[in-house]
């Protein structure tokens, strides 16, 4: 058998992907308000036959005009696509789609847990514990070296953000929000990736479509395989990964018709935990990020070790690096720090790991004060991966940055 590994990721219309942007327009409209807001708020969608739900259920405390929630969640999913109750939603309209909120403030003793004047006071929004991870995998020629990323994660991911582009631009009519992708890489004898071996692509799409083909499903779903194929598949993918050929599937089951997205599907945020980090190759602390201010080390402390980890590797000590931390409720300091190589390192873990405590801060409010975490920032990460994407100059992303005086600092 040959040696393969394969990723997902989702599309911004996937139900999971819908909640999960609604969360992040939320956070991002309050610290737009007040940069300390405290927000935690998880969003549920289910399309019906009479109509669709929206469902908003969290804390939120901050200083300012309270958000209106209801508008946010309705333009979050419009601006998805979902404005026709025949494709599984229509967010647009009060008639088709209800909006509940159930939002009250922060808890008063964790609030007092991450108040502070220093960097000492401000303690973890909650106990747990956090992984980061790097890799040598992308680090070939093309339009992926400097992503120190997962292969297969890397163009699964590709694929879904090809797919949202098309929905936003509106340049294949029949193309619908919902979808997903696959990817499996094959690796050769050294265990570096060597090609694609298989694309799964599911997509959602018009109903109609069929007549253009006097009804005939097979020839529908030729077709749509050679379009996705064409417009999407070798669109995302670098021709080196796809050179010798692939394995395709699309729309495993024959169809993907209308309605989908939440009809077909009830969606929660934080479902998405593996397609929104590393696509399966490193270990998940296990907490969700969509929804969460950025006292929440589930959401700080991951950003915080995804950049460690890609300093790591970017510094020339290791081909692979996983980075575990752990916190307790309200203290500041983490109760553990380890490096992980996989015998890849070209020092010890051991001594990788205090160099790593010596050059990186893991403080809370040290990490949000150096990734500048108090921006309204979070809706472009809530879908296509939070990880493994260039840094933008509005500040998105800024955990992907290579900081060179820290790179040198590593090799010293």
């Amino acid at each position: 058998m040959p040696n393969l590994f394969t990723s997902e990721s989702v599309c911004a219309g996937h139900p999971d992907k819908v909640c999960d942007a609604i969360s992040d327009a939320i956070v991002d409209s309050c610290l737009a308000t007040d940069p300390s807001a405290r927000v935690a708020v998880e969003t549920m969608v289910k399309g019906m036959a009479q109509k669709a739900v929206i469902i908003l259920a969290g804390e939120v405390s901050l200083n300012g005009q309270t958000p209106d929630y209801e508008e946010i969640a309705r333009s979050t999913a419009a601006n998805i696509g979902y404005t026709s109750h025949a494709i599984g939603m229509d967010a647009t309209s009060k008639d088709f789609c209800d909006v509940q909120v159930n939002i009250t403030t922060q808890s008063s003793n964790i609030a007092q847990g991450v108040d502070g004047n220093s960097p000492d006071d401000v303690g973890a929004g909650d106990q747990g514990m956090m992984f980061g991870y790097a890799c040598t995998e992308t680090e070939v020629e093309g339009p992926l070296k400097g992503r120190y990323f997962p292969l297969s994660a890397a163009l699964a991911q590709r694929i879904c953000r090809r797919l949202d582009m098309i929905v936003a631009s509106g340049e294949i009519p029949w193309v619908r929000p919902d979808g997903k992708s696959q990817v499996t890489i094959e690796y050769d004898s050294e265990g570096n990736p060597s090609h694609v071996h298989t694309v799964v692509v599911a997509v959602q799409h018009d109903d109609a479509l069929k007549d253009q083909f006097g009804g005939d499903i097979t020839a529908e779903q030729e077709y749509i395989r050679q379009v996705i194929k064409e417009e999407v598949v070798e669109h995302a993918i670098p021709f080196h990964w796809i050179q010798n050929g692939y394995i395709l599937h699309v729309n495993g089951t024959g169809r993907f018709a209308d309605p989908g997205g939440p009809y077909a599907d009830a969606g929660i945020t934080g479902r998405k935990i593996v397609v929104d980090t590393y696509g399966g190759m490193a270990r998940h602390g296990g907490g969700a990020f969509s929804g969460k201010d950025p006292t929440k080390v589930d959401r700080s402390a991951t950003y915080y070790t995804r950049w460690v980890a890609k300093h790591v590797v970017a510094a020339g000590l290791a081909s692979k690096c996983e980075i575990q931390v752990a916190y307790v409720i309200g203290v500041a300091a983490p109760v553990s720090l380890r490096v992980e190589t996989f015998g890849t390192g070209k020092i010890s873990d051991l001594e990788l790991t205090n160099r790593v405590r010596n050059v990186f801060d893991f403080r809370p409010a040290s990490i949000l004060k150096e990734l500048q975490l108090h921006r309204p920032l979070y809706s472009s990460t809530s879908s296509g991966g939070h990880f493994g994407r260039p840094p933008t100059e509005l500040g998105e992303f800024e955990w992907e940055r290579i900081d060179k005086t820290r790179l040198n600092s590593l090799q010293s």
